[in-house]
């Protein structure tokens, strides 16, 4: 082939319209990542954009909205641990999933209800 992917840019999950402070809590707040400045053409349909690293996530507003419960970004993280219990003290569900071989992992869902993978690869 003359093309080849070299990375994910972005992934964008969908939320109801006006949830951007909502989402703003959870994204920036919780999970740590820093609001980006949207194209100003783009402001117009709402949302917001988070990045942390080379990884970027877009909420985008979807109407009607429907949350994604099993298309999910799945997130490397390190130290699942400490993640876990910053979802404790923010009240965050998780629920734990052991059927990865050589991987911990959790699942969380956002605010809107769109499911979120988080693994830490055991032998890296």
């Amino acid at each position: 082939m003359a093309f080849h992917f070299i990375t994910i840019d972005h992934v964008q999950l969908a939320a109801p319209r006006g949830s951007e402070q909502t989402a703003k809590k959870f994204y920036a707040e919780i999970l740590g990542f820093t609001e980006v400045e949207k194209p100003a053409e783009l402001k117009k349909r709402g949302g917001c954009w988070f990045q942390k690293g080379k990884i970027q996530i877009h909420i985008g507003i979807e109407e009607p909205f429907l949350p994604a419960k099993k298309a999910h970004p799945a997130f490397e993280v390190r130290n699942l641990e400490s993640l876990k219990d910053r979802f404790a003290r923010y009240q965050v569900k998780w629920a734990e999933d052991g059927k990865l071989p050589g991987a911990a992992r959790i699942y969380a869902t956002d605010p809107f209800g769109n499911r979120l993978e988080f693994l830490e690869w055991k032998s890296k």
